[in-house]
């Protein structure tokens, strides 16, 4: 099974989607299964991780009801309050909902200390009582903040998204490696190979400007603990869906094909036990 680990559904609106900005015409409009679902089936993907977007309960109802529409949609990762002095209350109920595997909240909005507050780590504590894997969303400057969290929860599974975003632009490097090496030493994190396009020049970039940031996770990470993700449809302010995957083709074309499986879907399946 093929899976694109890292996906979004939404009715678009400003104020919900607020981070949509005039830069990103291409993606200021809804986008849903109907849209998704030919363009995993040209490319040869049995099915999709969907991802939230936007930080409402609401959000989280709405993919899953998507998910249990359209059997494609093996897993879903939402958003929750770890902060809601019902917390416990709240992953009960999303408990019987065993579409959700995890959560997510937009730390890269937030400082750095945001995720070692004393509130913040509880709800963690609690989303490994219950069970939940947590989708860390971060820039560099979130990593060292960030290996403190997963240190503190060696049963817990955590992914980092995005490869916590280097700045593929610029070419920035040195401190985002240093920092993605000492988090690939975390044996219960992974990471997903994914929103690549959007870290570089949207409109100039080449295959090559991602070779040494996919070497460097793939030697921090193994080809056990990396995922691929379209993060679709917001590649599309810098490419096409094919153009994206291709990236990710070409590069790890000269790994065995166990790897590939791995990287491809077998990882995904097991981190999200689908």
């Amino acid at each position: 099974m093929i899976i694109d680990a890292h996906q979004h559904f939404w009715h678009f609106h400003t104020e919900t989607h607020a981070w949509i900005n005039d830069s990103m015409l291409a993606i200021r409009k809804d986008f849903l299964p109907d849209n998704l679902a030919p363009l995993l089936q040209d490319n040869g993907i049995d099915g999709c991780i969907a991802v939230q977007a936007d930080q409402s309960k609401a959000e989280t109802r709405f993919l899953v009801d998507l998910a249990l529409k359209y059997p494609w949609i093996k897993a879903v990762i939402g958003w929750v309050d770890l902060k809601a002095p019902d917390l416990e209350t709240q992953l009960f109920g999303w408990k019987h909902q065993p579409i959700i595997k995890g959560f997510r909240h937009i730390l890269q909005s937030e400082e750095p200390a945001y995720m070692l507050s004393s509130a913040f780590l509880n709800g963690i504590a609690s989303l490994q009582k219950f069970g939940f894997c947590y989708e860390i969303l971060i820039y560099p400057k979130h990593l060292p903040a960030a290996l403190i969290l997963v240190k503190q929860f060696p049963e817990m599974k955590f992914v980092i998204d995005h490869l916590a975003k280097p700045n593929i632009k610029n070419q920035q490097i040195t401190n985002w490696q240093e920092n993605i090496m000492l988090m690939g030493l975390q044996k219960n994190v992974y990471c997903k190979v994914s929103g690549m396009v959007t870290e570089a020049d949207w409109k100039g970039w080449r295959s090559t400007d991602f070779d040494i940031y996919l070497t460097i996770v793939k030697d921090a990470f193994g080809m056990d603990r990396l995922m691929y993700g379209s993060d679709w449809p917001v590649c599309l302010v810098a490419t096409n869906y094919k153009q994206q995957l291709t990236i990710y083709e070409q590069f790890f074309s000269d790994c065995t094909d166990s790897e590939k499986a791995n990287l491809f879907g077998n990882n995904a399946k097991r981190f999200y036990q689908i």
